[in-house]
């Protein structure tokens, strides 16, 4: 299985950067995995909504064209669907019984995805009504993978 994560924005902080790299370590026994890291737009506190609706514009745009082709897109989503990391397991075994053995997650910036980015999704996802740092997001998620992974081979890992 394939699994493209889509981010917008350089993560800086070593201790975040150590984390994706300690899970990206454990998912090569599962998984092929490729990370794209979008440049974010700049975008001021005093920008107007337009314009953070341009922001997300450029943004969406950058991320939409690093899809890879005949994926299953992910979209990270406050209003998504909020499952557990049972059905997350369930829903990537689903996808490779089905075929589709590229699977990609997106996690948008600060001001949220572009409604592209939102309309090509196959599914929203929902971690929590909470906000999160896009960064600390990104170390979730892989553990998110990580453990649906370990849960679809029946390893201990999961508790």
């Amino acid at each position: 299985m394939k699994i493209t994560i889509i981010s917008v924005g350089k993560i800086k902080e070593k201790f975040y950067t150590d984390a994706i790299k300690e899970y990206s370590k454990r998912l090569s026994k599962f998984c092929k995995l490729t990370e794209e890291i979008i440049q974010d737009e700049r975008a001021d506190e005093n920008f107007s909504q337009s314009e953070i609706d341009q922001v997300k514009i450029r943004e969406g745009i950058k991320i939409l064209n690093k899809i890879p082709k005949n994926s299953y897109v992910f979209v990270l989503d406050v209003k998504g669907i909020q499952i557990s990391s049972e059905d997350l397991a369930e829903k990537i075994n689903s996808l490779g019984i089905d075929g589709k053995s590229d699977i990609t997650f997106i996690i948008g910036g600060s001001n949220g995805l572009s409604q592209e980015v939102l309309d090509e999704a196959d599914y929203k996802l929902s971690f929590s009504k909470m906000t999160f740092p896009h960064q600390l997001f990104k170390v979730i998620l892989l553990e998110q993978i990580y453990r649906a992974f370990k849960i679809n081979a029946g390893e201990a890992y999961h508790k």
